[in-house]
Parts: C-alpha cells; structure tokens; sequence
C-alpha cells in the first residue's frame, strides 16, 4: 500500500489555523491521503496524528462548543465513550473515566497541558475551576497517562485548551436562562490581532437564584480568561494566559430514600456552602532551537482558595444538636515545564523529552461546629463555633514535585509506529503542624518529612492497515501518591506507599463512506494495587491502609456520521470494576464484590437534523446502567435513560437563537446513589441511602450576537 503525503503545520499545539505560520512551525507530517487525520496534543505532548497515537482519546473540537452551548463541563466530555462527568450541582462533580464515579484522586486536570492543580491536593470538584467559555477545545486522554503527566493520570487525563486569538476582529455576546433551575448566565467574548500581537479574552458569569426546584441550592460563578500571543520573530513566539474562576455554592448536600421518591428537591441544609477561587497564569515561550526541533518553556502559577462548610461532615446527632466542620484549603504554586520536540531525518524518528518542577504550598484548616437540628423538619438550622479541639487542624505542607519525563516514537515500516516513553517523578512533603499539645486533644501529626519516588513506563504501536483502518495497542503504568490529607488528616500518620495501575489496551479505528461514518474503540483492563483503603479498626476507629486491589476493564465504542443534512453520534461503554482485594475491616472482607457506583453500561446517542442553512435541530439519548450502591452488593441503583433536545437557528445577521429541554419526558432520576449499609445487621432505607436528585423537565433558552470579520 502506498500514501500520499501534504504537509501539516504543527506547532506543539499553537498551531495558528489562519495561515500565516511562524517559519520554524512549518513541519511537515506523513498523513494519509484520505481519512484519519485528526491532529491531536494530549497523547504526546506535541501535535501528532491520531492514527499514530497508540492511546485512546476523545475529542471535543470548537465547533461542538459553539453549536450546542454546554452548560457544564459534563455536556462537553459525556459525549466522549467511557468518559462521564457526574453532576453533584452547581458544576460540584465527581468523575468516572476507566473507573467507578468516585471522588478519588485518580484524574489529572490539565491546561494547555499543565496540572490546574499540584500533586497532593486532588479535589474531585476541580474541573469547577475552569472557564469553560475560554476554551477551544478538549481532549480526553482515557486510561493511564502518568508516563507524561505523571501522578493521579490512571483513569484519564482531562486537558482543556484554551481560545487563540482570531487573526481579524470577532466579538460575541450571549444570554442565556433556564425556567425550572432558576439558572441565568452571560457569555462575553473579545479578539484581535495586531501585526505580531494577538489578544482574546472570554468570560462567563452565571446565576442560579433560590426561585427553582430544589430547595437552598443558589450559586454564582463568575470566570474569565485573558490569552495573548505575540509573536518574536520568524521562529518563536511567546504566549501568555491568565484564568480567574469565582464560584460561590450552596451546598444542598443528599436526601434519604423517602424524601428522594416522594420530595426531590427538598434540602436538609441551610448554611452549608463551598466557596472556590482559582486564579492560574503562565508564560511560554516557544521556538526553534535545533534543526527540526523546537523547545517550549513554560512557568506557571497557581493560587488557589477552597473554604466551605460542607454537607457531608454534620452527623453525631443527639437530642437534635450535631457535630459538623469549617475547613479552608489553600494553594499556592510556582512551576516550570520544559520540553524538547525534535524530528530526526531517519524513520521518521521523533522523540519529545523534557522536566517538570513544581513547588507548592498547602496551608490548611479546620474547625469543629455545633449545630442545631430543627427536630419535625430535620434542617440544620444554625451553627456555633465548637469548644471541642478533637480533629481540628491547623498546619502546611510543602509539596515538591520534579520529574523528567521522554517519549521516543520511531516507524521501522510505512504502516508500523512504535512509542516507548516515561516518567520518574520525585515527590517531597514537609508537613509543620501548627497547633501544640494540649493535654488529651486530638491536635494533629507531628512534623515531618515524607518522599516518594515512582517510574511510569509506556510502550505502544499503531499499524496503518488501510488508508481507512487503523489499529493501536499500548501497556502503560500509572500512579496515584497518598494525597495530603489522606497522610496528615489524624493524629497517627499511616504508613502509605503510592498507589499504582497497570493498564492494558487495544484499540481500533476505522471510516467508512469516504470518512462520513467513523469508528473509534478500545478493550482495556486497568489493574490496581496497594490501592489506599479505609480499613476499620474498632468502630469510629479507623485508619488509610494500602490494602486493595482493583480492576476494571470493558469495552468502548463510539461512532459519528456527518453527511448532508444529517449528523449524528453514538457511544458506549460496557464496564465492570471489581474488588480483587478489599479487607474493611477484621469482619468484613469484600474482595470478589463489585465496586459501588460503577454503572454496567454507559451510552449516549444524538441524531441532529439542518433544514436550512444555519439551523439546526437534534434529539439526545442518555442512558445509565444499574449499579450497586455500597461495597457489600446488596443495594442496587436501577439506572436510567434520558431524553434531551437542542436546537438553534440564526435569525438574523450575526444573531442567533437557540433552545435546550433536558429530561424531555420528565423522569425522575439520580445522579449519583450510594448506601452506608455495609451488608451487616439491619438494614434501613431511609436513613442508610443517599440521593443526589437529578433535575425535571427544564427548558434553556439563549440568544447570542457574534460579530467576526473573517
């Protein structure tokens, strides 16, 4: 088989699609003449063909983000198969790629390719920190990708990119409103460039007032991202980002059983709240320093501040006055990512290698509250500072992450491509407490010093079996350390080692109908060991123990049609994550069992429809499986399907008007179910299961104004 090449303009993922490249960006590619030719970044670092990525990746491209207006981050990435972003409200979330929907620090969140967050303070709710409006795009890399972006990359990485500036003058504004969720946002939206020098800058704010379905459930969120690009010379650039997010959330919390049939949207809470700012910035020049090579170094800031009074910590009723908490979790950041592309003459040999130093403090506390219970309703009603000292915290870790990470790819045929690469990261904590003794409190670990070191390999290769097929297959390693909490979060400091996963896959692409239909899908198996468990010693005794083994594995399909007046896409995936291991506790052993929360199937569908230039109309299917709701298997979530319809038509020049019905048929559904009921003694509904109530039938309208000169 023989391959007409042409040439892609590459620039480790500044390409300026405009035209007009810097000289040192014009590298030619190999792409074949017809069919898989989609450019990613993620599964290298540096633009490469999908059809040689021997790693599984969704992509969100622009013109999704612009047509269907996404809400949150999970209308952008639960289209992609295996990929679901699990809605706690008020872009709150949990996460589930390759693994159960869970809170665990399994997932590293990336901009342009650099951890929003430092290694050590995983917050599951993290992805509320972006500026979904500044983004262009969004690539998912699934499966285990620690061999590049080093700890928590297991289940997946999440990398957003944000918007270059426009090469002529573009402007837009939108508004949009919800009728049921009390939901109000405005999006805003400025570029330029000037000669050498190009501005964008995106922003969002939105609302949600008390008038709406669910009870003490308002939220604003206020986001901006500021990009400029300026180009040096004919062989380098410098670009500049800024991100700001501000979001301010009641936090509604679960409801039981009863309430979740009968009474959806009441709330329980009346002051819990979770207050999030984010402000990142980075600058980083690129250019061309070797014959075919091109070097990028990037520093970085983060600053980030995370107070709440959350839902989850009141309990230890009696006679209606309980126990909860205060905490403010806080980071501060400065880093570097250096990294070397460079094109050898010879086999069309590549290898991308480079540093990452990241240097972070991690101030944290927390106070213990009084609060009291309303004894008819069962609201907590008010809340009072605590005499109690037992479990308050009041300390800083610094945290030093430096790694070396090379990727190597080299195709001894035309059709073969072989990737080996890895990473070895060195981690550092130097935990200080702040408090003293004070006689029996419980007031905290003493000081100390804790390393961990770890090496993420890869190997992979792609085989072009046609112009139209392609197949991929890859073993990889991946690592989660003891987060900070999970060490310095008692009096006692368990001894943890990293978590580490082992991931196998095998994956096949294919086009049909010269390119209108195309397939993308993976078998893996993810294997977990020293997983971090909590294992129970006495009752309210208990302690983090490298004490499970895991494994998932399943299949991922996905299919996309785009001919004519017809469009439309279909994903799946078919999943079981089991127990290997897991030892709770001296009685309760759950090794065999299924692990909670891990649906059996996932799938999502959308057939859109143009009847006229410039408008548009499609109808979603989402569809979850049954899953068990506590370690035990003995309570079951049933699953449900959803129906959903967008449209949009443009009314006038520039103008155009658009609608959204979520839940068209009204169902009642969760987003999220899990049991307290451990399968022993007796069991009770009402005060054991958990609901996060997803919404009824809403209707979102929106109009938006676009001026682009181009």
């Amino acid at each position: 088989m023989s391959y007409q090449f042409k040439p892609l303009y590459v620039a480790f993922g500044i390409a300026l699609a405009h035209g007009h490249m810097p000289a040192y960006a014009q590298i030619t590619m190999p792409i074949p003449d017809e069919i898989l030719d989609e450019v990613v970044v993620s599964g290298s670092r540096t633009a490469t063909l999908l059809s040689e990525t021997p790693v599984a990746i969704g992509v969100v491209h622009e013109a999704e983000l612009k047509r269907d207006k996404p809400k949150t981050v999970g209308d952008i990435i639960n289209r992609i198969p295996g990929v679901h972003w699990n809605d706690l409200g008020n872009e709150q979330h949990s996460m589930g790629i390759r693994q159960p929907f869970s809170t665990n620090s399994v997932y590293q969140y990336l901009e342009d390719g650099i951890p929003i967050r430092p290694l050590g303070v995983f917050n599951h709710n993290a992805l509320n920190e972006m500026n979904m409006a500044g983004s262009e795009s969004v690539e998912v890399v699934k499966g285990a990708a620690s061999s590049l972006y080093g700890s928590n990359a297991v289940g997946g990485a999440v990398n957003f990119m944000t918007a270059r500036p426009s090469r002529t003058p573009y402007a837009s504004v939108g508004a949009r409103y919800d009728n049921i969720n009390g939901y109000q946002r405005v999006d805003t939206a400025a570029s330029n460039t000037w000669g050498d020098l190009g501005l964008r800058f995106s922003h969002y704010s939105s609302r949600r007032d008390h008038n709406n379905w669910q009870e003490y459930s308002n939220a604003s969120k206020d986001s901006f991202s500021l990009r400029g690009d300026y180009k040096l010379n004919a062989s380098s650039v410098l670009r500049a980002t800024l991100v700001h997010t501000d979001l301010d959330s009641a936090m509604t919390g679960s409801v039981f059983e009863n309430d979740y049939r009968n009474n959806p949207g009441k709330s329980i809470n009346t002051f819990t709240y979770r207050k999030d700012k984010a402000t990142r910035a980075n600058v980083a020049w690129e250019g061309e320093t070797t014959h075919n090579g091109i070097s990028t170094v990037t520093v970085f800031g983060r600053r980030n501040d995370h107070g709440q009074i959350p839902s989850y910590t009141i309990g230890s009723c009696v006679a209606n006055v309980c126990s909860g908490t205060k905490n403010n979790n806080h980071v501060e950041s400065l880093g570097l990512d250096a990294k070397h592309q460079q094109e050898f003459d010879w086999l069309r040999a590549r290898l991308v290698a480079g540093i990452y130093i990241d240097k972070s403090k991690n101030p944290y506390t927390s106070s213990n509250l009084t609060i009291a219970r309303d004894p008819v309703s069962g609201r907590y009603l008010s809340y009072t500072p605590s005499a109690s000292l037992s479990g308050v915290r009041d300390y800083e870790a610094e945290i030093d992450n430096n790694a070396v990470f090379a990727q190597f790819e080299i195709s001894p045929t035309d059709r073969l491509r072989l990737v080996m690469g890895g990473r070895y990261d060195a981690i550092n904590y130097a935990y200080t407490n702040k408090l003293a003794p004070s006689g029996s409190a419980n007031f905290g670990a003493p000081n100390e010093e804790r390393k961990f070191s770890s090496f993420s390999p890869k190997v992979g290769a792609t085989y072009a079996v046609s112009k139209q097929t392609s197949v991929y297959s890859n073993i990889s390693k991946g690592f989660t350390p003891p987060e900070v909490s999970q060490l310095y979060g008692k009096t006692g400091i368990p001894d943890l080692k990293p978590a580490t996963y082992n991931n196998y896959e095998l994956g096949l692409r294919m086009a049909f109908l010269e390119g209108a239909l195309k397939l993308d899908s993976a078998l893996y198996r993810l294997d977990g060991r020293d997983t971090i468990v909590s294992y129970t010693i006495t009752p309210g005794n208990s302690e983090n123990r490298n004490a499970g083994r895991t494994r998932s594995q399943g299949l991922e399909l996905g299919l996309s049609w785009e001919k004519g007046v017809f469009d439309g896409r279909f994903g799946t995936t078919i999943a079981k994550h089991r127990f290997l291991e897991y030892k709770a506790s001296s009685t309760l052993d759950y090794s065999g069992r299924e692990m909670p929360q891990a649906p059996s199937d996932i799938s999502t569908a959308e057939i859109g429809y143009k009847p006229f230039k410039d408008a548009r109309i499609a109808l979603e299917v989402v569809h979850q499986g049954k899953y068990w709701m506590n370690n035990a298997n003995t309570v079951r979530y049933a699953g449900h399907t959803l129906l959903n319809v967008r449209g949009h038509v443009q009314v006038a020049k520039g103008w155009q008007a658009w609608a959204q019905v979520r839940n068209l048929a009204d169902r009642q559904y969760a987003y999220n179910a899990s049991s307290s009921y451990s399968g022993t003694g007796t069991y009770t509904a009402n005060t054991q299961n958990s609901y996060t109530p997803g919404e009824p039938r809403s209707v979102m309208v929106g109009l938006n104004y676009t001026f682009d000169s181009k």
